[in-house]
């Protein structure tokens, strides 16, 4: 394992290989910040957002596709919040985006939270490209980790407060038509947050208190677990040359005594064999 960025985000979330630009995005939501980091480089560049920012994605045509307090954004190809509009708005009081994803077809899947994470308050819904919103779950506690099959047939999802992944099959809509544990957390290893799917089609996910990413096969069997210096971890993804290396965003928000590289993003270099991600429709 190796530190990709050292910093100090209250809540690093959403690591996201942008493939066009070669670099990685991942935010600090309670910070209202969009960082990039290109690793060939070590360039980092980091956007402002008006509002506590749950995920930036890439767009098709450039520019990012945001989760924000009040819904879902556009900014433009220039990435400096200069030029925003608000693509579907949802404002609910004491309410936040969270963790979002990018489908096969091009659409934002985003999820959302309480800020004091009221079980049931929150949903996942999904946004086309022309801001068409359809929910696909409503009674959700806090919503987090989105990833498709590599053949885009099966979708995973975690509402972190029922420590499950669960696994779903998508019908000709894209909706999902069918839910099942695919695994579960025990009590003593943390809370399931933020995941990736691999090229095998195993889900990696992050332990939110649990000090460690973990990964299932596509039958719920736990295969691996990567133990990290740093107890909130909060989500994965692969990126780099040939979507080889896993980066893992973490946070220090809540701890009494965080680890030095909390709020760090660090990297596991050659972990597995990622799947590239589309950029959204919009």
């Amino acid at each position: 394992m190796d530190i990709a960025v050292r910093a100090q985000a209250a809540l690093g979330e959403g690591p996201t290989w942008d493939a066009a630009a070669r670099r990685l995005i991942w935010v600090d939501i309670l910070s209202s910040r969009v960082h990039t980091y290109d690793p060939s480089t070590g360039h980092r560049s980091v956007m402002a957002t008006e509002q506590h920012v749950g995920a930036a994605k890439p767009r098709a045509g450039g520019g990012l596709v945001v989760n924000l307090r009040d819904g879902v954004g556009l900014y433009d190809a220039a990435s400096d919040g200069s030029a925003f509009r608000w693509l579907h708005r949802a404002v609910v009081p004491g309410r936040r985006g969270n963790d979002a994803a990018v489908a096969p077809d091009g659409a934002l899947w985003a999820g959302t939270m309480s800020y004091d994470e009221t079980p049931g308050a929150a949903d996942l819904i999904r946004v086309t490209g022309d801001g068409t919103a359809t929910e696909v779950f409503g009674d959700v506690s806090v919503s987090n980790g989105i990833g498709w099959s590599p053949d885009g047939r099966l979708m995973y999802y975690v509402d972190t407060l029922t420590r499950r992944i669960d696994v779903m099959e998508l019908g000709d809509d894209q909706l999902p038509h069918s839910r099942r544990p695919l695994a579960s957390v025990e009590d003593t290893a943390g809370y399931p947050d933020g995941l990736t799917v691999d090229a095998d089609g195993c889900v990696w996910v992050a332990l939110w208190d649990g000090a460690a990413v973990r990964r299932y096969t596509p039958a719920g069997a736990l295969d691996r677990v990567i133990e990290l210096p740093v107890a909130r971890p909060t989500a994965c993804a692969f990126g780099g040359t040939g979507l080889r290396d896993l980066y893992i965003t973490s946070a220090r928000t809540g701890l009494d005594a965080p680890h030095p590289l909390s709020g760090s993003v660090l990297v596991v270099p050659d972990a597995g064999r990622g799947v590239a991600q589309a950029a959204f429709a919009g």
